[in-house]
């Protein structure tokens, strides 16, 4: 069943993955993709309730965002 988010999955070179979401540009990684994307499920929802309540969500801070 598709949830009709577009989701950029990208492999680094040394291991593990990342997730993009694209409609939000909320990431996240992993180890694998599974995890990549659970984390990035995770980090949309708490992205999507601080907006919802006028907060700011958290800058990101991972070397390999260039958001």
């Amino acid at each position: 069943m598709s949830t009709g988010r577009e989701i950029r999955l990208i492999e680094a070179d040394e291991g593990g993955w990342s997730a993009i979401d694209e409609a939000t540009g909320v990431a996240s990684q992993g180890e694998t993709r599974e995890e990549a994307l659970a984390n990035l499920d995770e980090a949309v929802e708490l992205t999507l309730e601080a907006r919802e309540a006028d907060t700011d969500a958290p800058v990101p801070d991972a070397p390999w965002f260039e958001g």
